[in-house]
């Protein structure tokens, strides 16, 4: 009795567990939503067991699934590393990889991993607010970009979904400040309207003590004391603090998905650099999970 895994079938299950929807993997793959419903199916009943379950808004592995997946990464990134080096097809040319300003350094595991396995394409940096990435991938001046938005408006493939948070330097009382001193990181930046309407919604009265498109800048002021920010969970420095909303007198803030986005004619270096995102990030959430964020 053949014991042989399909790859097609693993690849099929990789994208539905990585976008968590088997209409965004169909859109992915070129596939019908069809399809991917039977190779998924079809690999359950090789693996004699259930890989999905249905959760409100979208698919979710079940236990199973979890388990199998780590280990479909590395049959596919086995195969697809066994595939170049026998064809000698390594990828090559230039990729322009657009990233928000506050996940450069999120980004950074899979930068590196990508450019060690693929050295001869030549990667480069687009920093930039989410919505001007978001044209940029659009009028094609950049070849993948990741972006933020309010997760219940996402485009794209979702790569994770995590809160927005209040957060404050250590021992400063700027959180209780009215007008609330508030240093968002420019006019563009992706959070501003929704804090600035959050606020609004609770009748609370702000300022603004800095804006530049240096988050650095922005953490600087916060770290003095000066002001409040919100960031993504995954992104709160250690040296400051996360202010829980209710005990704040904050309001609360809507979770943001992290998306890929890619332009009309997709380079095979994005796609595959869109994977070593999705090993990263996935690996990032788990480890988040074991160790949770500390709210003060």
């Amino acid at each position: 009795m053949s014991r042989n895994l399909d790859l097609d079938l693993i690849r099929t299950f990789v994208a539905v567990a990585d976008s968590g929807s088997m209409t965004v993997a169909a859109n992915l793959l070129h596939m019908t939503q069809g399809a991917v419903s039977q190779q998924v199916k079809r690999l359950e009943d090789v693996l004699d067991c259930l890989l999905f379950v249905r959760k409100t808004r979208k698919l979710a592995l079940s236990r199973e699934g979890e388990a199998f997946l780590a280990k479909a990464r590395q049959l596919l990134r086995l195969n697809d590393e066994i595939w170049a080096d026998m064809t000698g097809q390594s990828l090559r040319g230039a990729m322009r990889v657009g990233v928000p300003y506050d996940l450069v350094t999120r980004l950074s595991p899979a930068l590196k991993a990508f450019a060690a396995a693929h050295p001869h394409v030549d990667l480069s940096l687009v920093c930039a607010a989410s919505p001007e990435l978001g044209d940029a991938v659009d009028s094609g001046h950049v070849d993948v970009a990741l972006l933020e938005c309010v997760a219940s408006e996402a485009q794209g493939e979702v790569v994770c979904v995590e809160p927005l948070v209040w957060v404050n330097g250590r021992g400063s009382d700027a959180w209780q400040k009215r007008p609330l001193p508030l240093s968002m990181v420019d006019e563009h930046c992706a959070f501003r309207q929704v804090v600035l309407g959050a606020l609004a919604d609770k009748g609370i009265a702000w300022r603004t003590v800095f804006e530049s498109g240096n988050i650095e800048a922005t953490a600087a002021t916060v770290r003095a004391g000066l002001a409040i920010t919100t960031w993504l969970a995954s992104t709160v420095p250690d040296d400051v603090q996360t202010l829980t909303p209710q005990a704040a007198g904050l309001p609360a803030l809507p979770e943001f998905a992290i998306c890929l986005r890619f332009p009309a004619t997709v380079q095979p270096a994005a796609q595959e650099f869109a994977r070593y995102v999705r090993e990263s990030m996935a690996h990032d959430a788990g480890t988040r999970r074991a160790q949770p964020l500390k709210m003060a």
